[in-house]
């Protein structure tokens, strides 16, 4: 049986809702981040070297990374669910969004919130780490993430998902980048496709009973 290592917060949660999807049987053991570095704790470690999260166990095997892990739970027990035919145009687009979820987008929104927190550094220095900040976000991060933004809603303007009509693995890749967009881009015009997009994903059973039993989700990028 699968055990998901799962950490709240996390992108374990894409992990949890596509377990749900399959209807597959498994274990959740709980990791609680450090409420003040908001790492996880160094218990994960024992598990992968790494210590992070998400991280999986199935028998002997042990898979860490969000995408690998998808694939290899839809590739082990998935028996054709949830992946294009290959040789498809969806199946291209869904590798290309399971690559570009954490590939080009998600440095953006991590870059953001790590520069967010910059500006609130102490009192004494707070004046030059936000004038650093804004600089940084002016000339690199805003002009990136406005370009990715406005990909994401030209494409979702053809597609009712990633890969075209039908929920797929890269939908649920995607699901954890979409959902801290939706929250947390606020200076930056949001496609309202995105809005949709990530209202069709919570709505679905399956990710209501990942989030049951994972906790809420804050995309800590």
């Amino acid at each position: 049986m699968i055990t998901v290592h799962h950490l709240d917060h996390s992108r374990s949660q894409r992990v949890l809702w596509l377990l749900e999807e399959l209807e597959l049987p498994y274990e959740m053991v709980r990791y609680e981040r450090d409420p003040k570095t908001l790492l996880a704790p160094p218990s994960l470690q024992k598990v992968h070297p790494l210590g992070k999260s998400p991280v999986i166990t199935d028998g002997d095997v042990t898979v860490a990374e969000s995408g690998a892990i998808l694939e290899y739970i839809v590739e082990t027990y998935g028996e054709g669910r949830f992946v294009p035919a290959a040789g498809t145009p969806a199946y291209r687009a869904y590798r290309y969004f399971m690559h570009y979820a954490e590939g080009s987008l998600m440095p953006y929104l991590l870059l953001g919130l790590i520069f967010g927190r910059i500006r609130k550094a102490p009192l004494l220095v707070r004046p030059i780490a936000k004038a650093i900040a804004n600089k940084v976000h002016a000339d690199f991060i805003d002009p990136n993430l406005t370009r990715h933004l406005a990909f994401l809603g030209d494409h979702l303007a053809t597609h009712t998902w990633f890969a075209g009509d039908e929920l797929t693995v890269a939908d649920i890749q995607m699901s954890y980048a979409v959902e801290a967009i939706v929250s947390r881009v606020k200076h930056i015009e949001v496609s309202p496709k995105l809005f949709e997009l990530a209202k069709r994903m919570q709505a679905r059973p399956a990710y209501q009973r990942a989030l049951a039993k994972g906790g809420p989700v804050t995309p800590e990028v």
